[in-house]
């Protein structure tokens, strides 16, 4: 007992040691929480979740009055629901200038298809909207000034010294080819409706279109994790 003793007191006491934590996995972690804020923001921009649902109702208005009624009424009707919008985003207090933007978007529409009599005409403006924006995604690529990175530091105030990092400006790369691809995707599949005079369908089109935006944003926040977790990581 007494030999016990005496080696247990030889030996020093190891007060229990915290497991290491190198810094890149804090680093992650601060690095994922401004994501998270990051595209947050965005989506603000984007008028939110309840944004995009608004969106959609004075489309709906429009092709369901058209159905039953004419052209002038379902015109009338799809401004008044955009009008509706956002007003009762402004009494809520809710950012409106998504809803403003709504709102002038479905004048512009509701303006052209008055102007042609062709109910399909409602949907032209946000059909050749997507195919500029195709373009110019394309364009920023071949720049090397990538507007998924752009617009996403731009948005934040961060500036634009990410494009120093090359697993950065491939990442972004990659995410301003999907939101090129995703807006040619969208032209195409509505103009082959708007030839085919489907103002129901393309109603559909629209509404789908918000989904397809959705995956391109969570793409790029993907594509962004990644690349900032490679950037990390020790050479």
């Amino acid at each position: 007992m007494t030999g016990r003793h005496a080696r247990a007191d030889a030996e020093p006491t190891r007060a229990p040691q915290p497991e290491p934590r190198d810094s890149e996995g804090v680093t992650e972690v601060i690095r994922a929480a401004k994501d998270d804020e990051s595209t947050q923001t965005i989506l603000e921009q984007l008028g939110g979740v309840s944004g995009m649902i608004y969106s959609v109702v004075p489309v709906v208005v429009f092709v369901l009055v058209n159905s039953l009624f004419t052209l002038t009424p379902a015109l009338i009707a799809s401004i008044g629901a955009a009008l509706l919008i956002a007003v009762w985003r402004l009494i809520r207090k809710e950012p409106v200038q998504p809803a403003v933007s709504g709102l002038f978007g479905v004048a512009i529409g509701a303006f052209i298809a008055h102007r042609t009599g062709q109910a399909r005409d409602f949907f032209l403006l946000g059909i050749w909207y997507s195919a500029l924006l195709a373009v110019v995604f394309f364009v920023s690529v071949l720049v090397r000034w990538p507007l998924a990175g752009v617009i996403w530091h731009g948005i934040n105030g961060d500036g634009q010294s990410w494009r120093a990092d090359r697993a950065l400006r491939r990442a972004y790369t990659l995410a301003t080819l999907l939101w090129a691809v995703m807006f040619a995707v969208k032209f195409v599949a509505q103009q082959w409706l708007y030839n085919a005079n489907e103002p129901g369908w393309l109603a559909v089109a629209r509404i789908v279109g918000y989904a397809l935006t959705g995956l391109a944003l969570l793409g790029t926040c993907y594509a962004v994790r990644r690349a900032r977790t490679l950037t990390a990581q020790p050479a």
